[in-house]
């Protein structure tokens, strides 16, 4: 199984421990699905970890782990395809990558935007506790 987490799961599932997010991460280090990422969402990551309010969170360090864990282990889409059915080009450029990944599912905390599509080409885009389950018991 293919799973793309949009970057407000992978920040929160360093902030978060026990938590649904931190819970995804865990099971990708496990080997419990494949994570895909593309370039575009490494550059988004990178400036988001950059930030001063989540510099006081999360060094640079743990920063630093996330980001080479990801660049060596997550698959990295290429030839995204244009997506515009968000009004949030990040959204279209998250989309597009689990899209060209070929993603099965799309996990995000993005409740105004993402999730309220869900789905993008038949990919279905659900919450962290709803993927943890969905992953804990199989049915993924």
């Amino acid at each position: 199984m293919r799973v793309l987490l949009d970057t407000n799961i992978l920040i929160s599932g360093i902030l978060s421990a026990g938590q649904p997010p931190a819970q995804l991460l865990e099971l990708w280090l496990e080997r419990r699905f494949e994570l895909v990422t593309s370039e575009l969402q490494l550059e988004e990551l990178r400036g988001v970890l950059a930030r001063p309010k989540i510099t006081k969170r999360i060094g640079p360090g743990e920063a630093a782990l996330l980001l080479e864990n990801l660049e060596q282990e997550a698959i990295v889409a290429h030839d995204l395809p244009v997506v515009d059915v968000s009004p949030d080009a990040d959204d279209n450029r998250i989309l597009a990558t689990a899209i060209a990944g070929d993603a099965d599912l799309i996990v995000s905390g993005d409740h105004v935007g993402m999730l309220d599509l869900g789905e993008v080409s038949g990919i279905p885009i659900i919450t962290a506790r709803e993927a943890v389950e969905r992953l804990s018991s199989g049915e993924a």
